[in-house]
């Protein structure tokens, strides 16, 4: 349960300023920092940051416990003598309002090796002995990232179910024969996640001694194309080729006539169970290793999720299959007696997820911009909220609050107007405001939000392929008296961290 009143600000680190084409945990994160204590703001709350995977998405990574090398601060690793000033000189073409990934990645990874060679040659023994605790410490799942990474970089453009026999059955031999002849290229990849890890970590510190908590995103499911499914693959129901039987997404409703076809594969939850969720209590200490406290996408899925034939060609030919349930939480909890998770339990919610939650009191997700339809016991208004809910005008997946508005017909327009006492001219505080004196412990606003932005700055289309997660802003636009603005109405809340 988050029981402070408490306000905060959602942002995925690739979408800050700065000159080397994405977002990083360089200084501008810093400042970044700064700003969110100056605004009285207690939390930051971000997407996955682990590596990102097709469509440049941060919730399909090539593994859940390893971080995005892609967030690695150059100035850092030039400090450390691995880089020159002349070599992270970025090309002519990065573009200051959004990450063109097709630039960025080939730019930061020629740099990240580079950095590795030099790395490679040190005699500095205290690096040296800092870099083998990690991978000491980390081991678990550590290893077996580079090696699958190894070995993707391998076999280009083919999943490992599509690998060598003897690679997909992970023989003994044949990874301790990959470990050998390519040691360096596994090295590199752990080289740049303790480089992640340890850049990661000094700005947490930051955070934390500022007042601001950070808030990270843990998918239910993973990416098939992963560590952690090729690692780990009686926990999840997959043929005798390692390809999935069975895979995630959700039914027809409003939005589909089709539902969703996410195409993740699903556990075997006995099997975890027989283990006593190992592997998912490592998964979730490592994400609050890195983050203060996680907010579980799909959380219904625990109580119930819905299973499609792998070979299904949309989302209908699914059935509802019962989830682990209070057992998984109540091993969770034994292990991370505070739990600090918040449960995304938005779209078609039954009586067996809200249960679930509130047995282990965990705080669940408002979105005001899904408040305006139906009627006054609609739960996402203001007046309907309980103190343990985190309130947003809307998420990474929805429109702006001004793209949304401006999307509204009349009649919607004017039941947004009636309930806020508003004529809209000013629609993004109205909705700030309406979180920020409402009952909940805790709100969270997109940046886009406080900056009054458009549908062209919004982060994700759910459906699209191509052109997500790239918006960045850029600290000119953030005009100092929205800054101010929102540090008024957090301070007149009472959310102001002491």
């Amino acid at each position: 349960m988050l029981s402070q009143r408490r306000s905060g600000i959602l942002l995925h680190p690739t979408s800050l300023p700065g000159p080397m084409g994405s977002g990083d945990l360089g200084r501008e994160a810093y400042r970044f920092v700064d700003w969110l204590h100056a605004t009285g703001q207690g939390y930051w709350q971000m997407l996955p940051v682990g590596e990102i995977g097709p469509g440049n998405s941060p919730y399909m990574s090539s593994s859940s416990f390893a971080g995005n090398v892609l967030l690695i601060d150059f100035q850092e690793l030039a400090s450390s003598g691995w880089l020159s000033p002349e070599e992270i000189l970025p090309p002519v073409e990065m573009l200051p309002e959004k990450v063109d990934f097709g630039c960025v990645i080939p730019y930061r990874m020629a740099r990240l090796r580079l950095a590795f060679l030099r790395f490679n040659t040190t005699n500095n023994s205290e690096l040296l002995r800092s870099f083998n605790l990690f991978c000491e410490l980390q081991s678990a799942w550590l290893n077996d990232y580079a090696t699958f990474m190894t070995i993707a970089d391998l076999y280009p453009g083919k999943v490992w179910s599509e690998w060598p026999e003897e690679l997909i059955q992970r023989s003994a031999s044949a990874i301790s024969r990959i470990q050998k002849q390519y040691g360096d290229e596994i090295k590199f990849w752990q080289f740049v996640q303790w480089c992640f890890d340890r850049q990661w970590h000094a700005l947490k510190r930051y955070a934390n001694a500022n007042g601001v908590r950070l808030i990270g995103d843990v998918p239910i499911f993973v990416a098939y194309h992963s560590a952690d499914v090729w690692a780990n693959q009686a926990l999840f129901n997959l043929d005798k080729r390692g390809k999935p039987l069975t895979v995630a997404g959700v039914p027809p409703d409003y939005f589909s006539e089709t539902g969703q076809l996410w195409g993740n594969p699903l556990y075997l939850w006995n099997a975890h169970e027989k283990t006593g969720y190992a592997w998912w209590i490592a998964r979730m200490r490592r994400a609050l290793d890195l983050t203060d406290v996680v907010r579980v996408d799909h959380f219904r899925g625990f109580a119930g999720f819905w299973e499609i034939p792998a070979n299904a060609p949309t989302a209908i030919e699914g059935r509802w299959v019962t989830g682990p349930g209070a057992r998984f939480f109540e091993t969770l909890k034994a292990a991370i007696p505070e739990l600090p998770i918040i449960a995304e339990d938005l779209g078609v919610i039954t009586q067996d997820v809200i249960d679930l939650r509130e047995e282990f009191q965990l705080p669940g997700m408002r979105v005001l911009q899904f408040a305006f339809g139906g009627g006054e016991d609609n739960p996402f208004l203001p007046h309907n909220y309980v103190e343990n809910c985190v309130a947003y005008t809307g998420t990474h997946d929805n429109s702006t609050t001004v793209g949304w508005w401006e999307g509204l017909a009349q009649h919607e327009r004017e039941s947004v107007t009636q309930h806020l006492n508003t004529d809209g001219s000013d629609i993004n505080w109205a909705m700030i405001s309406a979180l920020q004196t409402s009952i909940a412990n805790t709100v969270v606003i997109p940046l886009q939000d406080v900056m009054g932005l458009n549908d062209e700055h919004r982060m994700n289309f759910p459906g699209k392929l191509e052109g997500n997660w790239s918006w960045r802003f850029r600290w000119d636009d953030l005009r100092s008296e929205d800054s101010m603005r929102l540090y008024n109405l957090t301070q007149e809340s009472g959310r102001i961290p002491r």
